[in-house]
């Protein structure tokens, strides 16, 4: 496609899919054959210092292809869906620029979805709210917060967890301000904006193949250092009360550094609680509409998943040259 066509019809390929299932090794074969740069899309690759815990590309990776969207922030530094979008967008018009396909990468949702389909209107942060919040949860702790967003805003809270506290107080936040629950903001809005014709596609495994692959992941990132990174940024006075020190992976060993549970505790946890992100991601992925679905054998290699995905790309290159719509493409194997 010729950077004409692509101003025009303004291309976006996403790559989805939860933790594990092998998206990073699939993207980078995808990337070199498209010639472009990977665009991540996850909200803990952001942070700079926090690489084995996130399982950031390496650096022999970035050099064979140009990964974008990481290490923006500060693990104290905020940083959300909209913050993501306006950085996003600048690196897709400089791609348009200069010829290349737009890919993005990645695991997290809402920012995928922001991307593709638009940012809520909800009202900005506002500090002094987000301090009374925190002043609650001080008090009544997470479960106490998550009941009074039960109250407040039933929907919201029953596709939250209650630990997950930033979101809860974000949805809290919103209804202070504007006096309306978080999900009717965002059921008006709709998510219908389409600044790109996008092309969606989805990797999925067996839930069984997919948690042996999470628990290998983690028993690789515990003997490669996960321990020696949490315990530096602690050092570096990155406190757990963070949001970045609350992902998956540090929020575990944080507590086992601090001697609130035992190493095999910790290990459990760590494992538990990724499978559980798993689900919910596929959960999220599975209402978003016009995701193509691949779904990878137990034993199919990487290459063969890559070249599967690089079909469906060029058929979707192919129908916007043709000014088809994505949505009539055939089934590939």
């Amino acid at each position: 496609m010729r950077s004409d066509q692509l101003l025009h019809h303004r291309p976006l390929v996403v790559l989805l899919g939860p933790t594990a299932v092998g998206k990073s090794r699939i993207a980078i074969q995808v990337a070199k054959h498209l010639d472009t740069d990977v665009l991540a899309a996850d909200s803990r690759q952001a942070y700079r210092g926090m690489d084995i815990g996130t399982d950031k590309p390496t650096a022999e990776e970035r050099q064979a292809v140009p990964h974008r969207l990481i290490d923006l922030v500060d693990p104290g530094e905020t940083f959300n869906a909209g913050w993501y979008r306006r950085v996003a967008m600048v690196e897709i018009e400089r791609l348009y620029s200069v010829g290349r396909l737009p890919f993005v990468v990645g695991g997290t949702g809402l920012y995928i979805r922001t991307l593709v389909r638009g940012l809520c209107p909800a009202p900005q942060a506002d500090p002094h709210v987000r301090a009374g919040l925190k002043k609650l949860s001080d008090e009544w702790g997470r479960d106490g917060l998550y009941a009074e967003l039960m109250r407040v805003d039933p929907e919201t809270a029953a596709r939250l967890h209650p630990n997950d506290e930033s979101k809860v107080m974000r949805a809290l936040e919103v209804y202070r301000l504007s006096g309306r629950p978080l999900s009717t903001v965002q059921a008006e809005h709709g998510f219908h904006e389409s600044p790109f014709s996008a092309l969606l596609i989805g990797l999925e495994r067996r839930k069984e193949t997919l948690y042996r692959r999470i628990e290998e992941r983690i028993d690789w990132q515990l003997t490669h250092g996960m321990l020696e990174e949490t315990r530096s940024l602690l050092d570096r006075g990155y406190g757990r009360e963070l949001g970045s020190m609350k992902g998956l992976g540090y929020r575990q060993v944080g507590a086992y550094l601090a001697n609130e549970c035992d190493y095999a505790e910790m290990v459990r946890r760590f494992k538990r609680d990724t499978r559980r992100f798993a689900k919910r991601q596929m959960t999220w992925f599975r209402s978003e509409a016009g995701v193509v679905w691949l779904s990878i054998e137990d034993n199919e290699p990487s290459e063969r998943t890559a070249e599967r995905v690089i079909v469906r790309i060029k058929q979707f290159v192919s129908a916007l040259e043709q000014q088809k719509q994505p949505a009539a493409l055939q089934p590939v194997s």
